[in-house]
């Protein structure tokens, strides 16, 4: 697997938070970018992998269930997007992971299958010997979606449209921030994400986003905010830890800014769009390494809503968030006045 760094993401650099969609086209510039590049990855593998293994399989191992599901997933759908991931996933991996149209085979977690994509189901399992084989040698998958799910950093989600209209259609969230799967299988994008705070204008326009994600795409959006911790399952029946605990104070060495990379790749004809969700979580100390990122992120932090400082958890830590941000910009209290805009839409999700 790829030795290089995680990339450092920063949303915040235009001084808002929003909730909105937020899209950018494949390979079109990303003004927050430190060199304003595009992107056409869907899946990033680099030295964070074996973290994101030991997660996944620590989340299966304590319940499946509470974090993987289908709802009416027709098998035209269920092929499209497994055979984009198990073929994306592969062709992104930098030759450590090889599909061949019916065997995926991961040569740093020493296991290949056999996958029937249409069916969901899994032929055959082989194990051998590999440098990472230790974090996934007790786990049986259960399917073709929680088989290529195990092997990669980012977590799946399936949407479909009908006549009926639009759903939550497969789940496999293994690192989900503070919300459970099972609450949106089988829902519409209005209910996924009504419990978000400041959702309401996005929802608003919900027809017309479905239809661009499953016809126009494939698009990258990004969501964000600041976690007491970097564990990345926090699975609300997940063992709980510093992130949101009533006790915990914040210190900017325990703080993290946890940026959600998303991409939607849209399957017209079999109806519906393949949704990937990779975390990252970059200490906050190096996520604001200059005065103009201690401003652009305390304004965008000052400028959420009650509510939205509620539902991100913030509502005893902002007050020192904030103290510590005027002091890293240097001088207390400058970073209150806008200073205009700085790149593209920083964007949060409820997915």
């Amino acid at each position: 697997m790829s030795e290089r760094a995680p990339a450092v993401y920063r949303p915040f650099l235009n001084g808002r938070y929003e909730v909105s969609a937020g899209l950018f086209r494949f390979g079109q510039p990303i003004p927050w970018r430190q060199d304003g590049a595009g992107e056409t990855h869907t899946f990033a593998l680099d030295r964070e992998y074996p973290r994101f293994v030991r997660s996944k399989a620590a989340a299966h191992r304590r319940a499946l269930h509470e974090y993987a599901g289908e709802a009416g997933l027709t098998p035209e759908l269920r092929e499209a997007a497994l055979t984009h991931v198990a073929r994306t996933l592969a062709a992104d991996s930098a030759g450590a992971l090889h599909w061949d149209g019916r065997t995926f085979r991961n040569d740093h977690l020493g296991w290949a299958a056999r996958l029937d994509l249409r069916w969901g189901g899994i032929e055959h399992l082989e194990r051998f010997a590999a440098p990472h084989a230790a974090l996934v040698e007790d786990l049986t998958p259960v399917g073709a979606l929680d088989f290529l799910g195990l092997n990669a950093p980012e977590d799946l989600a399936v949407i479909a449209r009908g006549d009926g209209g639009d759903w939550l259609a497969a789940t496999h969230v293994l690192s989900p921030q503070h919300w459970d799967p099972r609450d949106k299988l089988g829902r519409d994008f209005v209910a996924v994400h009504t419990p978000v705070a400041g959702s309401g204008p996005m929802n608003a326009t919900a027809s017309r986003l479905v239809d661009a994600v499953i016809t126009r795409g494939p698009f990258i959006r990004f969501a964000w905010g600041l976690s007491m911790g970097d564990r990345l399952d926090h699975h609300p029946a997940s063992p709980p830890d510093a992130d949101r605990h009533a006790a915990t104070r914040f210190h900017p060495d325990g703080a993290f800014l946890r940026v959600e990379r998303q991409t939607l790749t849209g399957f017209p004809a079999a109806g519906g769009a393949l949704f990937t969700i990779r975390p990252y979580t970059t200490p906050l100390t190096q996520a604001v390494q200059t005065p103009k990122h201690a401003v652009r992120l305390a304004q965008a932090l000052r400028s959420m809503t009650p509510e939205q400082v509620g539902y991100k958890g913030l509502q005893t830590l902002l007050p020192d968030v904030l103290a510590w941000l005027d002091a890293r910009a240097g001088s207390p209290g400058t970073s209150r006045s806008p200073e205009g805009p700085g790149g593209g839409p920083g964007v949060h999700s409820g997915t």
